[in-house]
Formats: C-alpha cells, sequence, structure tokens
C-alpha cells in the first residue's frame, strides 16, 4: 500500500511539474550545474564523484513547481541508481514580515536495481533582516518501504550578501531523525541512526553565473556496520565546488 501511496504522490508531483510549464506565465527559469560532489543533509549521492544538474521553475499565481534532474552514477546509496529527479510542487505567503512555504515533493530514481522513489512534505519560515536571510524549516518522508520507515529533517540556515561585494555567505544546521521498520534500507538516509548535519558555504554570483565553494559534514561514524545502503566511506568533512549558469 505504500507503495502505492509513494507511487501516486510521484505521479501526482510529476503531473504538476507537466502541466504547469503549459499554463504559467508568471514566471519561468532554467540552471544548469556542476558540482565535485552531489551531497545532501551532509551524505553524499555521488559516491564523492562529481555530477551534473540541471533544473527548471515555473510559477502560475501563488503555485509554483520545479523539476530538477541530477546524476547518481550508479549510487550505492541508491540501490545503483544513474540518476534522481526531484519533482516539488509549493507555495508561499507573508506572515506579518515572515515568509512562510510548504512544498510536496518526490524523488524519483532512474536504473536503480530496485524502486527507491519516495516523497516528503516540507515547511518553512523564513525572515528578511538587512543582508540576511533567515529560515527554520522541516521536512518529513511519511514512513515508505524504500526507505526504511520514516524521516524528519529539521534545520536552520541562512545566507547574507557581503555588502560592496558579489559574494554571499551561506550557512546550515541540521538533524535528522525518526522511526525504522527496515533496519538495512533506513541506513540510506540515516546511516547509524539519527544525526547531525552542517554546512558553511560562500558564493560568487555574476549575471547569470554563480560560483561555489561549501564545506560540508556530518557527526555520522564513518565506521559501522557493513550496509549496502549506508555508503559510510562518503558520510564525513570535505570541501566541495560548483558552477552554475541560470537562464
Amino acid at each position: 500500500m505504500i507503495a502505492n501511496l509513494t507511487r501516486a504522490g510521484l505521479l501526482g508531483v510529476a503531473g504538476w511539474a507537466l502541466v504547469t510549464p503549459a499554463v504559467a506565465q508568471n514566471a519561468r527559469s532554467a540552471s544548469v550545474e556542476v558540482m565535485t560532489d552531489e551531497v545532501r543533509r551532509g551524505l553524499s549521492w555521488t559516491e564523492g564523484r562529481a555530477a551534473a544538474a540541471g533544473d527548471v521553475r515555473v510559477s502560475l499565481g501563488a503555485i509554483d513547481a520545479s523539476a530538477r534532474a541530477v546524476t547518481t552514477r550508479g549510487s550505492t546509496r541508491h540501490d545503483g541508481a544513474d540518476a534522481v529527479v526531484d519533482l516539488v510542487v509549493g507555495t508561499g505567503w507573508d506572515l506579518g514580515a515572515v515568509r512562510i512555504r510548504t512544498d510536496a515533493v518526490g524523488h524519483a530514481f532512474a536504473g536503480a536495481r530496485g524502486r527507491m522513489d519516495y516523497v516528503e512534505g516540507a515547511v518553512s519560515a523564513s525572515y528578511a533582516y538587512g543582508p540576511v536571510y533567515a529560515t527554520l524549516g522541516a521536512t518529513a518522508a511519511p514512513s515508505q518501504r524504500a526507505i526504511g520507515g520514516s524521516n524528519v529533517y529539521l534545520y536552520a540556515s541562512a545566507n547574507a550578501g557581503i555588502p560592496g561585494t558579489p559574494l554571499t555567505i551561506l550557512g546550515e544546521l541540521g538533524h535528522s531523525t525518526g522511526s525504522v521498520s527496515d533496519p538495512v534500507r533506513a541506513e540510506r538516509l540515516r546511516p547509524g541512526g539519527s544525526y547531525t548535519n552542517w554546512r558553511l558555504g560562500l558564493e560568487h554570483r555574476r549575471d547569470r553565473l554563480t560560483l561555489g565553494v561549501d564545506y560540508v559534514g556530518t557527526d555520522v561514524a564513518r565506521a559501522g556496520d557493513a550496509n549496502r545502503f549506508a555508503d559510510r566511506g562518503n558520510v564525513a568533512d570535505r570541501v566541495l565546488g560548483r558552477v552554475q549558469i541560470s537562464f
């Protein structure tokens, strides 16, 4: 039943992502990106190898949708998947000086040996003060076979432009937890159980070009029980580089 719900959720999000571009009039944008490693919540999704990504974003009034495709290069974490497509439909509104946002997110994996797709829901609150933009958020995945239970990610992030320069400082601190129904698959998003991750980055933005460097890490122990989904060799602190061109 969960597999059917997951498949239905992904199809619903994909439908929004495919239909919205045909009717959206408010805004459209796209970008391509190359990075030294695709890291999410401190965990490598490409076994520490370089990746390429492309995304499109459209909006219709208060509703927006995006699709992002990333090469995962036979990722062990995702059971040999060659690529992932992240489909997002969301909306935001202002509550006084605070910006509230909610999203439905689907992750569809191509080339995996088994069904690895899963869905999440997200909510966040953001506040701007001068050059600083801060966000508190939570992303929750209900219990699904593909991830061996449920998964909840709580985070605080901020970015600030450095006055008089094209540079932006970024930072994030997050914590992942959740329930376990399959101890093997649960290691996919939470190797070793609940853990904390961090990120500190610097971006240089000039017209359509963005250059970025990030220091990321987790408190996950590299040593532990062997598990094909955990990929513990790619959970340690590292420095990443990325180049993005927007259209």
